[in-house]
């Protein structure tokens, strides 16, 4: 099992860097790799490709702000569940979001704008077949339940 995180550029490192602490908070291996939409569509296809090849269960998530093309065309290109983590920008007061949004026909990438949230729906789609990790998410989940009671009693 493998978490591709295709990162659009080099500056989208730290957001991807927060999707891998997530990641292996749940004991899932994942690779960060850099190929663009726009710039590098050669390059991606063959990424994509390697993964593809590889037989594996995974779960791809793209790190990519601006024109988000990069989600629609790994979606596009690959029969594995794709998740769309776009990083914040101040820039353009989150205008770009827009670009992950609304996706052609035929293509359906989730997005999800947190980068633990995204590592979360990875591990769920990954436990759908493997027991353990499906125990390590619900304790994952039944450990931020009990922050929200802990919280709630200390208020008390």
């Amino acid at each position: 099992m493998i978490v591709p995180i295709i990162m659009g550029s080099g500056s989208d490192l730290p957001h991807a860097q927060k999707i891998v602490a997530a990641l292996d908070h749940f004991g899932i291996p994942s690779a960060i790799r850099v190929a663009s939409a726009h710039k590098t569509l050669e390059h991606l296809i063959a990424v994509l490709d390697e993964y593809e090849s590889r037989g594996e269960p995974r779960v791809y998530i793209t790190v990519a702000g601006r024109s988000n093309a990069l989600s629609g065309a790994v979606d596009a290109r690959v029969s594995a569940p794709v998740i769309a983590c776009p990083p914040y920008s101040d820039r353009f007061g989150g205008a770009d979001i827009f670009s992950s949004i609304r996706l052609p026909s035929g293509v359906a990438p989730a997005l999800v704008l947190e980068p633990d949230a995204a590592a979360l729906l990875a591990a769920k789609i990954l436990a759908l077949a493997d027991a353990e990790l499906s125990h390590r998410v619900q304790t994952a989940q039944a450990a931020s339940r009990a922050a929200v009671i802990a919280a709630d009693a200390e208020l008390r």
